[in-house]
């Protein structure tokens, strides 16, 4: 093992610009993924005729196949249809598409976690169903969401180590190009790989841990409310 050469500031820098590229293709994912996810678990919940059931339809094909053949058909694939995608578009692309079927499910059982009577006395009162959504349901159930969505974007960010496979230059890619000068680099570069991989991600678990003590405490004071409340009208009457 040489830690020493391995660490040299070239083989760092390099393995630095890696992970930068890791970070900017997890955010873009990230993004675009929680964007198409959440209009997906929407329109699930919604039970439109047709619309929604394509959309079941679409999300367990997705949500049943193995991301690194999703990786596979854009970058191989989709060319034969006269779509080319350079490396860096097409594991994105594969990222935000499975990514995307997997926080619609999250976004769906988000929703469907709300009282329906919320949405009847918010009917009743005159408000539309888009209303009814946008300023009753989504604000409660996004609130519920969040932990699992971060869990979730934990696992996008551990995924896209499967990029390699298409020579994306990502961290895991670029740890093995430095590999390949010297065997003795193996050890220590694998070493601090994983130490980069357990940073991001173990400080992500941090945050989706502190969203979801938030919220437990949030429905723990919101039932004591209501208890409260149930008291004062029954001494009331």
């Amino acid at each position: 093992m040489d830690f020493i050469g391995a660490y040299s500031p070239g083989n760092l820098g390099y393995l630095f610009a890696g992970l930068l590229n890791t970070l900017i293709m997890a955010v873009i994912a990230i993004i675009f993924s929680f964007i198409i996810g959440s209009l997906l678990g929407i329109l699930r919940y919604a039970k439109i005729p047709v619309l929604s059931q394509l959309t079941a339809v679409w999300v367990e094909i997705i949500r049943n196949l193995p991301l690194l053949l999703i990786i596979f058909f854009t970058y191989f694939a989709l060319p034969e249809i006269g779509i080319k995608l350079d490396v860096i578009t097409a594991a994105i692309t594969a990222l935000i598409v499975f990514e995307s079927a997997m926080i619609s499910e999250i976004v769906r059982s988000g929703l469907n976690s709300i009282e329906k009577g919320q949405i009847e006395a918010a009917r009743s009162s005159g408000l539309t169903w888009m209303q009814t959504m946008w300023h009753i349901i989504l604000p409660q159930a996004l609130r519920r969401m969040v932990p699992p969505i971060v869990s979730q974007f934990i696992s996008l960010l551990k995924d896209t180590s499967l990029a390699v496979v298409i020579a994306m230059p990502e961290l895991m890619h670029n740890a093995q190009i430095i590999n390949g000068k010297n065997v003795n680099y193996v050890i220590p570069i694998f070493l601090l790989t994983a130490l980069l991989y357990f940073a991001v991600n173990f400080t992500l678990s941090l945050v989706a841990r502190r969203l979801e003590s938030r919220e437990r405490k949030s429905r723990k004071s919101t039932g004591k409310n209501a208890a409260v409340q149930r008291e004062t009208g029954g001494a009331a009457l």
